[in-house]
């Protein structure tokens, strides 16, 4: 455990706020207003804490507001309007020792940048191999004549091309392509790479991108690193697989005031539940 308690402005702390701006070119003040719809004021935290609730709940708007409040690391820029740095002002917080450096927020836009940055990293890779291959044929028949000092690196590079075969030549000029992964090992690479022993680690919606097969053995590996290295972690998520997390506290964000419940009493769990009870016989009849 290293965060224990994160406190947000209740109603009437944000309506002191909004009454004494006077200016009215925004049409937003957010993230106020969102929390506080739920009268959330207080988060306990648990060595595994989840916020559970569907689209505008206010999961991720948490998240980011603790992550900014705490000056955690991140990867990609989020939704931070003019009002965060006033409303993060008003938030406190209580730790349990100091918050290890290396603590960060991972988001599901980390995850998409970290794919994307892979794919571009190989794309660029073959477009110098290309540019080399032609490099490769121009030097080895090329008519040269060494004049000068300055004619020594395309010396070295006709001698090169001469002495090696093509792939040799390839070889030696260009980086190895990043193996390629499909999009959930990718996914799940970033998460191995990112968590590290003791650290307090936010997560936001982790299972994008993951197979269901995935998100159990991201389910395992957040466990493990819980069990046995120190880690404490706080989970934006509606999969069922992360949900069912041993040991975790969920918090409800979806009910008109925030509550505690178990995994198996989320309405998201529960649509799930009442589906494959619906289509027991047809998974009974394969047997």
């Amino acid at each position: 455990m290293y965060l224990s308690k994160f406190r947000f402005p209740d109603v009437e702390r944000e309506y002191d706020f909004i009454l004494g701006f006077k200016r009215t070119c925004y049409d937003t003040v957010y993230p106020f207003q969102i929390l506080s719809k739920h009268k959330l004021t207080q988060l306990d935290f648990e060595p595994v804490t989840i916020l559970y609730g569907g689209n505008g709940s206010g999961k991720t708007t948490a998240l980011n507001v603790i992550a900014e409040k705490l000056g955690l690391e991140r990867d990609t820029l989020f939704n931070r309007s003019n009002f965060f740095g006033d409303y993060t002002k008003l938030c406190t917080y209580e730790t349990e020792g100091k918050i290890p450096s290396h603590s960060r927020i991972i988001t599901s836009d980390d995850v998409f940048d970290f794919m994307l940055n892979l794919r571009s990293l190989n794309e660029g890779i073959n477009q110098k191999r290309d540019t080399l291959f032609e490099d490769y044929l121009e030097a080895k028949y090329a008519h040269f004549q060494f004049q000068s000092l300055a004619d020594l690196d395309n010396l070295k590079k006709v001698n090169q091309a001469r002495s090696k075969t093509q792939s040799k030549f390839i070889r030696q000029n260009l980086m190895d392509n990043v193996r390629e992964h499909s999009n959930g090992e990718s996914a799940f690479l970033y998460f191995s790479e990112k968590i590290q022993e003791q650290g307090l680690y936010l997560l936001d919606e982790p299972e994008n991108s993951l197979s269901p097969e995935r998100q159990q053995e991201l389910l395992r590996f957040l466990e493990d690193s819980t069990r046995f290295f120190g880690c404490q972690f706080i989970i934006a998520t509606h999969s069922p697989f992360l949900l069912a997390m041993k040991g975790a506290k969920i918090y409800d964000m979806d009910e008109e005031f925030v509550d505690v419940k178990p995994w198996y009493r989320l309405s998201n769990v529960r649509a799930y539940f009442d589906f494959f009870e619906k289509y027991r016989s047809a998974f009974e009849g394969d047997n």
